[in-house]
């Protein structure tokens, strides 16, 4: 089996797999300070929930976008479960062609979503992954990142809305039963989640417009991904652990191993 990890800037997401299949599906926080002996013992605690055992361990495969994490934990992976991890970065084997400027400025967690994409849905196609920052990444048929738009993620909005004025109430964000709002709380709700479908509706079909493609399948993964993707058209489908798989399926592609 093999383990992989998703490092956020909100959370740390882990998933376990035997094969092809999700066995376990773990989350802890990333914005906390942690030694590789918590990471290690963590980790195995949820290897061991999934009813596997550290020997059972063949890769773990990791994709960051927080680099003062990697340092504990890479130690952790080789101490604990005795293996050196893949690491997603330059020079790993992705099958993805990176069509920005600086390739080496592209996240990993952007390369990991086209990787999975692009094996499990085809191209064209546009990812919206709902994150601290929602993503809005064009992969093209033949496998090329061509562009991203970032934004601001909900939950981000939110917090900043909070923060940065006296009388605005920290919210659940949720639908609400009408955008004809009335009170305080439902008028932030309905400015976040009617905002949020207006953003990817008119960004969606604008990058349609200017790239000048057709058929282009659209697909969202991320924690509130679910709740926008229920509510408009423009998304096609909703898979929460587009992610995971974009790892798995890099680390199959490093050792050589076909779908």
């Amino acid at each position: 089996m093999i383990i992989v990890i998703d490092v956020g800037n909100t959370n740390i997401t882990i998933g376990m797999f035997q094969g092809d299949k999700i066995v376990g599906n773990y989350r802890m926080t990333t914005q906390m300070a942690r030694t590789s002996d918590e990471y290690g013992v963590l980790i195995r605690e949820f290897l061991i929930d999934s009813g596997f055992a550290v020997k059972d361990v063949e890769d773990v495969v990791i994709a960051s976008v927080v680099p003062n994490t990697m340092y504990s934990l890479n130690n952790a992976i080789k101490k604990y479960f005795h293996v050196t991890p893949i690491v997603v970065g330059p020079g790993i084997k992705t099958g993805i062609k990176i069509g920005a400027e600086n390739p080496k400025e592209v996240g990993a967690d952007l390369i990991v979503d086209a990787v999975a994409v692009r094996e499990m849905y085809g191209g064209p196609a546009i990812v919206i992954d709902f994150g601290t920052a929602t993503t809005y990444e064009l992969v093209l048929a033949d496998g090329t990142l061509d562009s991203v738009v970032i934004c601001p993620g909900i939950r981000l909005s939110a917090k900043a809305l909070f923060s940065g004025t006296a009388k605005i109430p920290d919210i659940e964000i949720r639908k609400p039963k009408t955008i004809l709002a009335k009170e305080t709380a439902v008028c932030l709700q309905a400015g976040l989640f009617y905002g949020t479908i207006g953003q990817v509706e008119y960004i969606v079909a604008k990058m349609i417009r200017e790239s000048g493609l057709k058929d282009v399948k659209v697909i969202a993964t991320g924690g509130l991904g679910r709740i926008i993707a229920n509510e408009t058209q423009t998304i096609q489908v909703y898979d929460n652990k587009l992610t995971l798989h974009g790892l798995r399926l890099i680390r199959n592609r490093c050792r050589g191993i076909s779908e």
